[in-house]
């Protein structure tokens, strides 16, 4: 296994620690070793924002090497996508029951998500790509701040959030723009009239 998918596989192995640090239960009134565990002088906030801007970084960095080192592998064009789905959607859904995301926007980013993975498999098994817009890449970006910073000022100070509902909203919107652009690109995806 080459560098680029060890960073893929790892980006997966993040998920479930992210998932439990955000969810985990930090009422004073527990008095369980994972809440000892827990803080060690790290609030769950920064602990989890680290994992996720790791894992986030890891997903730039495995493209990166693999385009560089020529390391490109049809593993890698597969699982890359699909860690990257997996770790939004944990850090989406963990936000929706933290009460610091709406769970409409959350269902708008993930729907769009998995009707893109759709449309890309079926150009994939035709030999054809589909190349991602500068519209995914500006909800991409949207994406990552928006978790960062929801995560990041969970509780603790107001702009944060503020700032976390800018970028979601942001996110929310360019992926129902990428998907129609995405569906708009690919006409033969499209189910066929009835006459």
């Amino acid at each position: 296994m080459n560098l680029p998918n060890a960073l893929t596989i790892g980006r997966i192995f993040l998920v479930p620690i992210l998932v439990v640090v955000l969810l985990a239960d930090q009422s004073p009134n527990r008095s369980t070793s994972w809440d000892a565990w827990q803080f060690f002088g790290v609030s769950k906030e920064i602990l989890g924002a680290v994992i996720f801007g790791i894992a986030s970084l890891t997903d730039w960095l495995d493209g990166f090497i693999a385009r560089r080192r020529g390391q490109v592998t049809e593993f890698g064009q597969w699982m890359d996508p699909l860690a990257d789905k997996l770790l939004v959607s944990a850090a989406l859904v963990s936000l929706v029951q933290m009460g610091l995301a709406p769970a409409w926007m959350v269902a708008v980013i993930l729907g769009r998500e998995f009707t893109v993975t759709i449309l890309r498999t079926i150009v994939h098994a035709r030999g054809q790509s589909l190349p991602a817009s500068w519209v995914g890449k500006i909800k991409l970006v949207a994406q990552v701040v928006a978790i960062l910073v929801l995560i990041l000022g969970q509780g603790h100070m107001r702009e944060f959030y503020v700032l976390g509902q800018i970028a979601l909203w942001v996110a929310t919107i360019a992926a129902l723009v990428s998907g129609v652009d995405y569906y708009r690109r690919f006409p033969p995806a499209r189910a066929p009239r009835s006459p």
